[in-house]
């Protein structure tokens, strides 16, 4: 083994795991460019290096830009990689409050934590792993999508119907497009945009991002508390966090492990199951989704562990775990590298370089991490609204059109953005949604081939209920979902009430026919998914049909409790209302110029009207002056890195 370490720590392999992770970083920091387009768009630079120096350049991208997605979640609550969802759940509540250097500091350090447990577990325990990954049949994809949106539960502090009713949501937005299981067109209503869907990545960005930009106008207040000067990186104060919740990063990067190495599974299951089971199991002053550093713990350890857990399949079985390693099996299999079970003993030169390579990367993502992350946090919690609205708002828009070269995807974007904030308004968050739209395709595919199995074979419910994993898994939801009603069910079966609920007033009736409204928006929704589903052939109408009668029924019940009740949760917006609809508004306008006058051009357009929208009070023609200028040359800067670094073909129009 000692010559492997040797062959890995060669100067070109230490210099190419550094410029991969920092480039990785840099590239999974921006909203809409996720770890796979990282490696995708890097990878044809590794056709003329050997093999063991190209995978060590590719792991260490996979891996910076999946740490890389924390920062936009955690300064922006914009997950920058899906893997990053359940980082804005505590991470951007902490920046809130002024302590995002700490925050960027944790999720550091519990990424290395995370990238190590799986590089090693990589070299231990590959062909174990890839073994048991075979047992996960359709019904447990199924099953461990369930156990996902059983967060839902740990979600929904505020009402659980509500909760609910949004995953619901979530997972019939999920099946529009073509189906996967039949190949069937569903739920476009004869729009050609929709018939690709709704991408993920970028409804993540709108439902995330442009509420919090709509409402950053609205106000003068600072977007970030400043942070007290001279705290530099936190380290120690960090390390203590970490060694807090010592038992919360080892059981988080081994679920990130071993569900990394589930082909297809990847890290955002990974971290939504690590963050389920921290909040189920997390003690302590600090609240869960109100800016603990455990949910960042969590969240960071388990997804850079699917980095080294998604190798496993890969590499022994030559099936993808995720699907930047879909991208890195191409590249090997043009450089003439077989994958497959004989690959550790007849490429083992390879193999083991690679796994030392990027356990390397993983400890170089430490400073390189920090140093970024520091200047990051320090750029975003300085910069004035003026500036950061039109630049936030530009990344959204350039980084959603990089993902499927789509400008139709930027204003369902932009529209989910604008559902999202109404939402969240209304009680609804938009974690449940989100959930519902990562993991309905996974369950949809699993229920359907299971369904058509069980079938096949006359067994249905010993399909879904009678294999040992199944029932595991069923187990650990169960538990997850109950947990949070815990000290409900004890005060019902006690008879005892120690902590009284404060109960509050009756809301008034504007509030509850707000709420009615909104809960009958949602009926509707459902209702015409079971109206549409009845022409449809079975395979693409029982999953929708299923939960959009599920979704009736908690409407129903949500209607109910609301009228004996009259207990509404709704958050109140404070603040300019006709900038607030601004900000929407130019950028659907932007989005509509671009085809005429160029991305450039119409993103120029864009950002000089949202700095003007931002900008509160007066202010000297020298301050517009260095605004603007800050503004265009930043606008100018990412439109020509996108379109001749990372190739990506944005629209020339007439002028740029």
């Amino acid at each position: 083994m000692f010559e492997y370490v040797l062959s890995a720590f060669t100067p070109l392999n230490i210099a190419l795991a550094l410029a991969g992770v920092a480039a990785g970083t840099i590239i999974g920091s921006i909203p809409g460019l996720t770890a796979t387009m990282a490696v995708a768009v890097l990878v044809p630079i590794t056709f003329s290096m050997p093999a063991d120096s190209a995978l060590i350049l590719m792991g260490a991208i996979y891996t910076g830009a999946i740490y890389g997605g924390a920062y936009a979640a955690i300064l922006l609550n914009t997950p920058g990689t899906p893997s990053a969802i359940a980082t804005t759940f505590d991470g951007y509540p902490m920046a809130r409050r002024g302590d995002g250097d700490l925050a960027v500091s944790v999720a550091c350090l519990s990424s290395v934590v995370g990238g190590i447990v799986g590089a090693i577990a990589l070299l231990l325990l590959a062909p174990p792993l890839a073994e048991a990954a075979l047992a996960f049949g359709p019904v447990e994809y199924f099953w461990l999508a369930i156990f996902g949106l059983s967060l839902i539960a740990a979600l929904s502090t505020g009402d659980f119907l509500k909760g609910v009713i949004a995953a619901c949501f979530g997972l019939l937005i999920s099946m529009i497009g073509i189906s996967e299981t039949s190949a069937e067109v569903r739920f476009t209503f004869g729009s050609q945009t929709l018939l690709g869907g709704i991408e993920i990545v970028s409804a993540l960005i709108g439902l995330y991002c442009i509420p919090v930009l709509i409402d950053l106008v609205a106000t003068p207040a600072r977007h970030l508390e400043m942070p007290e000067k001279g705290r530099g990186f936190r380290l120690p104060e960090a390390f203590g966090k970490l060694m807090l919740n010592k038992f919360n990063v080892l059981r988080s990067s081994v679920i990130g492990t071993l569900v990394g190495a589930l082909p297809g599974a990847g890290g955002s299951i990974a971290g939504l199951v690590a963050y389920s089971e921290a909040r189920r199991t997390g003690k302590g002053d600090e609240k869960y989704g109100e800016g603990n550093p455990g949910g960042i713990v969590a969240t960071e350890s388990a997804n850079n562990a699917t980095v080294g857990g998604g190798f496993i399949p890969t590499l022994v079985l030559g099936i993808p775990g995720t699907p930047p390693d879909a991208v890195i099996l191409g590249a090997l299999l043009v450089q003439g590298v077989k994958t497959g079970p004989t690959l550790f003993a007849e490429g083992a030169n390879i193999v083991y370089t690679f796994i030392f390579g990027l356990l390397l990367a993983t400890i170089l993502m430490l400073p390189v991490g920090l140093m970024i992350g520091r200047f990051a946090y320090g750029a975003i919690v300085r910069s004035p609204k003026a500036v950061l609205v039109p630049v936030v708002a530009f990344m959204t828009v350039i980084g959603t059109f990089a993902i499927r070269n789509s400008i139709s995807d930027i204003a369902i974007m932009v529209v989910l953005g604008i559902i999202g904030w109404i939402a969240t308004k209304r009680g609804f968050s938009v974690s449940p949604i989100v959930l519902g739209l990562i993991l309905g395709r996974i369950a949809e595919q699993g229920f359907v081939q299971g369904w058509t199995i069980g079938d096949a074979v006359g067994n249905l419910w010993g399909q879904f209920f009678g294999r040992p994993l199944s029932l595991v898994i069923i187990a650990m939801t169960l538990v997850s979902f109950l947990y949070p009603f815990l000290p409900q069910i004890k005060r019902l079966v006690m008879r005892s009430n120690p902590n009284p609920v404060i109960e509050r007033d009756p809301a008034p009736m504007s509030a509850v026919l707000r709420d009615g409204i909104s809960f009958l928006i949602f009926g509707a929704v459902a209702l015409v998914v079971v109206v549409e589903s009845a022409s449809l052939n079975p395979d693409a109408a029982v999953f929708p049909r299923t939960i959009a009668m599920g979704m009736l029924v908690f409407v129903a019940a949500a209607l109910i409790k609301l009228v004996l009740t009259r207990d509404v949760i709704e958050e109140t917006a404070e603040g300019s209302v006709v900038r607030r609809i601004a900000v929407p508004t130019i950028m659907l306008g932007g989005v509509a110029l671009i085809s005429t006058l160029g991305f450039g051009v119409a993103g120029l357009l864009m950002g000089v009207a949202l700095m003007f929208v931002a900008q509160h009070g007066r202010a000297s023609p020298q301050f517009w002056l260095t605004l603007t200028a800050g503004v265009v040359i930043t606008i100018l800067v990412f439109t020509f890195g996108f379109r001749n670094l990372l190739a990506v073909p944005l629209p020339a129009g007439w002028f740029l």
